[in-house]
């Protein structure tokens, strides 16, 4: 006869997964520069992708961006308060904006001196579905992308005419 132990396990275990990524910046320009740079298609398609861009500004409006290397993606945008802020929703599955397969990204601005106070926001992370490897190497990720874009926004408002 064997003698088995029991241990008892959770039937679930917590895993705490960080919601947001957060980024702010001064860009020497001001804020409806800053605006045009963040909502035009043919900004917004040079700065954040490199192959273009479609933008219709409304709320509930499509939006699409571009990458020669990385193909489409597809939003929804969810807030045009002009000139100060502007949000949209991009899925992680084809159309559907549903908050399991999408997160919302935020941009904030306000006038700073002769520039603008830019707050970026991507949210959602902790609702997305797909598995938690997954979603941490999406959130993973855009960290870093968002590093690397507001820094492409920034060189963008020194050369481009808005």
């Amino acid at each position: 006869m064997c003698n088995l132990s029991v241990i008892p396990l959770p039937l679930f275990q917590e895993v705490t997964m960080q919601d947001s990524i957060e980024r702010e910046t001064l860009i020497a320009a001001p804020v409806e520069r800053v605006w045009a740079l963040i909502t035009e298609p043919e900004h917004l398609g040079t700065w954040f992708g490199d192959a273009g861009a479609e933008v219709d500004l409304r709320p509930g409006g499509a939006l699409a961006v571009h990458w020669a290397e990385h193909g489409t993606v597809h939003g929804r945008v969810e807030a045009v308060e002009a000139p100060h802020r502007f949000a949209w929703r991009w899925s992680t599955d084809g159309e559907d904006f549903s908050a399991p397969k999408s997160t919302e990204v935020e941009f904030t601005l306000a006038a700073e001196g002769d520039g603008t106070r830019l707050r970026v926001v991507e949210r959602g992370f902790a609702t997305l579905a797909g598995g938690e490897a997954a979603v941490r190497a999406r959130f993973d990720d855009h960290t870093e992308g968002w590093a690397i874009e507001i820094g492409h926004l920034a060189e963008h408002a020194e050369h481009a005419r808005a």
